[in-house]
C-alpha cells in the first residue's frame, strides 16, 4: 500500500512539473532549473512533515517541516484539479488562436497574434521550437514570412550556378529587418548578409501552456491561501436548536458549546487555543463539551499550547472525551493534563446535569489499548425516563447510541471533509459528515471542528464552534 501511495504521489508531481515547468519554460533557463528543483524539494518536505511526528523527531524540526510541507500538500491537490480543468480548455484556446491567426493572414498579412506564428508553420512543441527573443529564424523561414517576393523561392536563395547566393548577388532576396521593410514587388532584390534576422516569438502551443499554467497556479494557490486564512483567523460560531421529548421544562434553553478537532500541533499552538477559548466564553454557555482530537503530539511538546484551556468558563463546567488522535499522542497523559486544566474527562462515564444525563465514551481507536468505548458502562444502568446526551468523537457509533436510548449524540472527527472534495470521501466512511441528523429516536449533531489536521487549510468546510440549545417539548 505504501508503494502504491508513493507511486501516485510521484506521478502527480511529475504531471505538475510537466505542465507548470517543462511546458512553460525554455530548456536550460533559470526558471526551468528553479522549477525542477522545487519539484524535488517540496514533496520531500511534505514527506518529512508527515513522518517527523511519528518517528519522534525534535519538535522544532517538526515545526520547521510542517508549514511548507503541509501547505504544499494542499497546493498539490488544488493545482492538480485546476490543471485537469485546463486540459479541457487547452485545445479550445488553441483553436481560437488559430482562427484569429487565419483571419489576420487573410486580411493582407497584418500583424500576427501574440504568441502565434503566421500560419505557414505547424505548431511545434516547446522543446522543438525557439522560445526566446534571442533565437533567430533561418533565412528560408524569414523569406516565407515576409510577404510577396519577385522570382521563385529558388532564385531568392540560390545563385545562377545553383549555389547559395552571396550578399548582394543579383536575384537574391534581402532580409527585412522589420515589418514594412519588405521590398516593393517591382524593386530589385538583393540579400544583405549583414542585416539582422527576424526573431520568432513563442509558438502557439507554448503560449497556450503559459496561459493555462498561469491560470491554474493563480486558482490553486489562491484557493490554498484563502483556506489557510480561514483556519488561522479562528472558528466561527454556529447555533442550532435541538428539541428533546424527555427534556423537562426546567432545562429548556440549556446551551452546550461543542468544540471538536482543535488539533494542537506543530502549526496550531497556544494562539489558536486562546482564540477558541475566547470565542467559546463569549457565547456564555451553560456547559462546554470538547469532543476529541484536541492534540497531535505529546504533552511534553504541546502542554504549553493547551494551557489556555484553563480559561474556559461555563456554569456546569467543561467536559472532555478522547478522539483517535489522543491515542496516537499518549491518551493517558493527555487525560491527566486536561484534568489539571480544569476539564472533566468522561471515560465511559456519566454525570447527572439539571434535567438530563451527560455521558461520554472513549474513542474507538482506544480499542487497540483496551480502552475503547463501553456503552454499557456509560449508559447501561441509567433511568431511561431522563433525557441523555452523549459525547462521542466519531459519528460511526451512532447505532450503539440508538440501542442504548440516547436522545442526542454530539460528535466531530469528520472536519466536514476539510478540503473539498474531501466531503465526498468523508461521506463514505461516516453516517453524517456535518450538521444535525436523525437516526430513529436519536439525533446526531456533527461539528466540522475548530482546527485542521495536516494542511492548515479548509475549503468548503469552514471551522466552527457550535452552540447547541436544548429545547423541551413540554415547554
Amino acid at each position: 500500500m505504501v508503494v502504491v501511495v508513493l507511486a501516485l504521489f510521484g506521478g502527480v508531481h511529475r504531471y505538475l512539473w510537466c505542465r507548470l515547468v517543462r511546458d512553460t519554460t525554455a530548456g536550460g533557463g533559470a526558471l526551468r532549473r528553479a522549477g525542477t528543483a522545487a519539484a524535488f524539494v517540496l514533496p520531500l518536505l511534505s514527506l518529512g512533515a508527515l513522518v517527523s511526528g511519528r518517528v519522534g523527531a525534535p519538535f522544532p524540526l517538526q515545526q520547521a517541516l510542517a508549514w511548507p510541507g503541509y501547505l504544499w500538500l494542499a497546493a498539490v491537490l488544488y493545482l492538480t484539479l485546476a490543471l485537469l480543468v485546463g486540459e479541457a480548455v487547452r485545445p479550445v484556446l488553441r483553436r481560437v488562436l488559430a482562427r484569429r491567426a487565419d483571419r489576420a493572414g487573410s486580411g493582407g498579412g497584418g500583424a500576427r497574434e501574440p504568441g502565434t506564428d503566421d500560419g505557414s508553420h505547424p505548431d511545434r512543441s516547446p522543446a522543438a521550437e525557439p522560445t526566446g527573443p534571442t533565437e533567430l529564424a533561418e533565412p528560408a523561414e524569414v523569406a516565407a514570412s515576409t510577404g510577396p517576393v519577385t522570382g521563385s523561392r529558388q532564385a531568392a536563395t540560390e545563385g545562377a550556378d545553383g549555389t547559395a547566393g552571396a550578399a548582394g548577388a543579383p536575384g537574391s532576396l534581402a532580409v527585412a529587418t522589420a515589418a514594412g521593410d519588405a521590398p516593393a514587388p517591382d524593386a530589385p532584390s538583393t540579400v544583405d548578409a549583414s542585416a539582422p534576422r527576424r526573431p520568432l516569438g513563442p509558438s502557439r502551443r507554448l503560449f497556450v501552456s503559459r496561459i493555462v499554467g498561469g491560470a491554474a497556479a493563480v486558482a490553486g494557490l489562491g484557493t490554498v491561501g484563502l483556506g489557510a486564512h480561514g483556519v488561522l483567523r479562528g472558528p466561527r460560531v454556529e447555533r442550532v436548536t435541538v428539541p428533546l421529548a424527555k427534556l423537562p421544562r426546567s432545562a429548556h434553553g440549556f446551551r452546550i458549546a461543542v468544540v471538536s478537532d482543535i488539533h494542537l500541533g506543530p502549526i496550531l499552538g497556544s494562539a489558536h487555543t486562546r482564540r477558541i477559548v475566547d470565542t467559546i466564553n463569549r457565547t456564555g454557555p451553560d456547559l462546554i463539551a470538547v469532543v476529541g482530537d484536541l492534540v497531535d503530539g505529546t504533552v511534553a511538546d504541546l502542554g504549553p499550547a493547551a494551557e489556555p484551556l484553563a480559561g474556559l468558563r461555563a456554569r456546569h463546567g467543561s467536559f472532555f472525551v478522547t478522539g483517535n488522535h489522543e491515542y496516537y499522542s499518549g491518551a493517558a497523559q493527555w487525560i491527566d493534563q486536561v484534568r489539571e486544566l480544569g476539564l472533566h474527562p468522561l471515560e465511559n462515564a456519566r454525570v447527572e446535569i439539571d434535567g438530563f444525563d451527560l455521558a461520554g465514551v472513549n474513542d474507538v481507536a482506544g480499542e487497540s489499548e483496551g480502552q475503547g468505548p463501553d456503552f454499557a458502562r456509560a449508559l447501561g444502568d441509567r433511568d431511561r425516563a431522563r433525557a441523555a446526551v452523549l459525547l462521542a468523537h466519531q459519528p460511526v457509533v451512532i447505532h450503539d447510541a440508538v440501542a442504548h436510548g440516547v436522545d442526542l449524540q454530539l460528535s466531530g472527527h469528520t472536519h466536514g471533509g476539510q478540503l473539498w472534495p474531501g466531503n465526498l470521501i468523508a461521506g463514505l466512511a461516516n453516517p453524517t459528515v456535518a450538521g444535525l441528523d436523525r437516526y430513529g429516536d436519536t439525533q446526531l449533531y456533527v461539528s466540522r471542528g475548530a482546527g485542521a489536521w495536516g494542511p492548515p487549510v479548509r475549503v468548503g468546510a469552514p471551522s466552527d464552534i457550535t452552540v447547541v440549545e436544548l429545547a423541551s417539548l413540554r415547554a
